[in-house]
Order: C-alpha cells, then sequence, then structure tokens
C-alpha cells in the first residue's frame, strides 16, 4: 500500500524528512508546507536538495488540509511554542490525517503531558478516527525503544541510565543553542532550558516511558545541571562563544523510585572535545549510551554518522527517519495519542540499496 503524505516545515529536521519521504518505496509525496517566503512556489525536489519532485511548497495551510492525505509529517520547531504547535497538529488531526512528527517533544508519552495541554490534540484524534505518533532520536528511540529493548533481557534491573554525549558545535541552530540552551552566556544566566521544570517537561516523558516500560511509577523527578566555561573564543560559524561563558552543559533528570534515582536520563553537551575531560566521554565520536546497571549489566553505545562526515547531520535524519519509517504503522494503529508502547517494531522496510 502506498501512503499520500503532507510534509509540515523543511528546518534542520524537517528538510531531511522531505527527502525521506519522497525516497520511501511506500510513501508518496502529495504536498509541502513551508514557513518562509522565499521558499512558497519553489519545487519540493529543490527544497531536499534532490531532483524536482513536481510538488509545490506552499504556505496556504488550507488548501493542504483539504488534499487527500494519509498522513502529515509535522517538524515545526516547537521549543517556544508547544500550545501552537499542538494546535496545529490538532487542526491536521481534525481534517481526517494522521500526524508524525519531532516537535511537541514531551509527547513522545502523552501521559506525560498536562490533560488541558494535549485535550485538543486528543479529541480532534477522537473525532477523526486518526493518530498522533512523536518521536525522533532523543528525545526518540535512543532513550526510549533501544532501553527497552535492552531491559527485556534482563533477569533484573536496579537502576536504567540514558545518555546523549554529543559535541553541538555543527549544530547550526543558533536559537537553540544560544537562547535555549545558554551556550555563549554567562555561567550564572538561566536560560530557557534551566528555568526550573524546563528539562522535566521536555525529557520527563522519556523518563516515564522507561518506567512505565518496567512496571514501576515515578515518584517525582529531579533535576540537575552543572556548566563549564569555554576556555578560549570559539567561532562555531553561526555564532561566538567568547572565553569565560557556557560552553559545555551536563544535565540530568532523575526519575525518583523507591525514594532514590533509578531511571536517570543524562546530556553531556559540549562545543569543544577538549572541554570538561572528567565528565562522561563518547565512545569514538558523540552518539548515545545507554547503562542497564542489573543482570546482566550492560553498556550500549549508539554512534551516529551522516552521509556527509557530520555527527550532527546524522542526528537530525535519524530524527527524521524513525518518524518518516514509521507512517504506515501509525497509519495503521488504533485512532489517539500513541507512544512507543503502542507501535509494532519499525524496521526499515524497503530501504535497503544494491
Amino acid at each position: 500500500m502506498t501512503y499520500r503524505v503532507i510534509q509540515w516545515s523543511t528546518g534542520n529536521v524537517g528538510r531531511h524528512a522531505l527527502r525521506l519521504v519522497a525516497r520511501h518505496p511506500d510513501l508518496e509525496l502529495v504536498g509541502l508546507w513551508v514557513h518562509g517566503a522565499d521558499k512558497v512556489g519553489r519545487d519540493a525536489g529543490e527544497l531536499a536538495g534532490i531532483d524536482p519532485l513536481g510538488v509545490t511548497a506552499t504556505d496556504d495551510a488550507d488548501a493542504l488540509l483539504a488534499l487527500d492525505a494519509d498522513c502529515v509529517v509535522y517538524t515545526a520547531t516547537a521549543d517556544l511554542r508547544p500550545a501552537e504547535a499542538i494546535a496545529d497538529m490538532a487542526r491536521i488531526c481534525a481534517s481526517g490525517k494522521n500526524v508524525v512528527s519531532s516537535s511537541v517533544v514531551p509527547l513522545v508519552f502523552p501521559p506525560h503531558v498536562d490533560p488541558q495541554m494535549r485535550r485538543p490534540l486528543e479529541e480532534a484524534c477522537a473525532a477523526a478516527g486518526v493518530s498522533c505518533f512523536t518521536s525522533g532520536i532523543d528525545p526518540g528511540w535512543a532513550n526510549d525503544l533501544l532501553p527497552l529493548v535492552l531491559t527485556g533481557t534482563c533477569e533484573y534491573v536496579t537502576e536504567l541510565r540514558v545518555m546523549e554525549i554529543v559535541n553541538y558545535a555543527t549544530y547550526a541552530q543558533p536559537t537553540v543553542l544560544f537562547d535555549t540552551m545558554g551556550f555563549g552566556k554567562p555561567l550564572d544566566a538561566t536560560p530557557l532550558l534551566l528555568v526550573p521544570g524546563v528539562l522535566s517537561f521536555a525529557w520527563g516523558g522519556t523518563v516515564k516511558s522507561l518506567a512505565a516500560g518496567l512496571g514501576v511509577e515515578v515518584e517525582e523527578l529531579r533535576e540537575v545541571h552543572e556548566r563549564r566555561p569555554a576556555t578560549s573564543t570559539l567561532d562555531l560559524g553561526f555564532g561566538v562563544v567568547e572565553e569565560g561563558t557556557t560552553a559545555a552543559l551536563r544535565f540530568e533528570v532523575q526519575g525518583i523510585v523507591g525514594g532514590a534515582p533509578r531511571i536517570v536520563l543524562e546530556h553531556v553537551t559540549r562545543l569543544d572535545d577538549a572541554l570538561a575531560p572528567d565528565w562522561p566521554q563518547p565512545a569514538g565520536h558523540s552518539g548515545y549510551r545507554v547503562v542497564v546497571t542489573g543482570n546482566p549489566s550492560y553498556t550500549c553505545d549508539v554512534q551516529m554518522m551522516g552521509d556527509d562526515g557530520d555527527h550532527n547531520t546524522g542526528g537530525l535524519v535519524g530524527t527524521a527517519a524513525r518518524i518518516v519509517n514509521a507512517i504506515p504503522a501509525v497509519c495503521e494503529a488504533p485512532p489517539g495519542l500513541l507512544s512507543v508502547h503502542d507501535l509494532p517494531l519499525v524496521t526499515g522496510r524497503g530501504l535497503l540499496r544494491p
């Protein structure tokens, strides 16, 4: 069966998702929404960096929602506009289209999101008989699917830690790095990410999803973080981080079970590999790590690399591919807000190239 798909945005994740949809053997691109006026009227293939596709980009949401389509890939940035993004997706679902998304990351585990906040999307799914699945790489498969697979091979588990250990120097999204995460800011500044409660809002759903897979309840979410300064000025090409300002960030969202942190999500983020040498290091180059303490204990390192030789590209493609490749399963799933617990194993069926 071929599923008709609309791509919604062509930003850091969306441009990769657009290419993946166009090349997937079971998907047909039928529409493309863009934000920038300079992209309106251009061929989708041009925006994806591939041959022309015969689909013209538009900013006319009503026209797109009137199309006959099975699913919309919604990748519009939502860090600063989660309620608006949920309203967007609710409108899409109300038009009778399933949604796969990487945008409102707490929705990786829908029960984590306040009922009032998620209600419009839930009601739209129920009324139209469609589903909405949010995932990516982190939050996403690197810290919900992969850890649950490993714990399923244990006699017992005493602690589960999921980690991102990544150099963000080539992650060319200035708003996220400088405003949201606080790189280039004084060490005592309070960027959006470090406002109390924000870490738990963004990544608490992952912790609770892991707890659900282990059959336990999280009693409390705790946040801890530390920062290190740049030892020299760093010119990233899309912004400058002055010596003495924040250039490395480490944080944890701890899921408290039985009074102790038993399920922990940790990020170790640097803009230079030489910073914070005492912090956890990647296995080779940037990637993800799952540490299961139990019997047996496991340490599983996943290193990523895009075909352009950059690990951050690999992460963006891995984010896009997780949701695009899940489209058939989401379209066939029962209506509602879905998590990793609701889908069958999604494989690279049809993607092997000679």
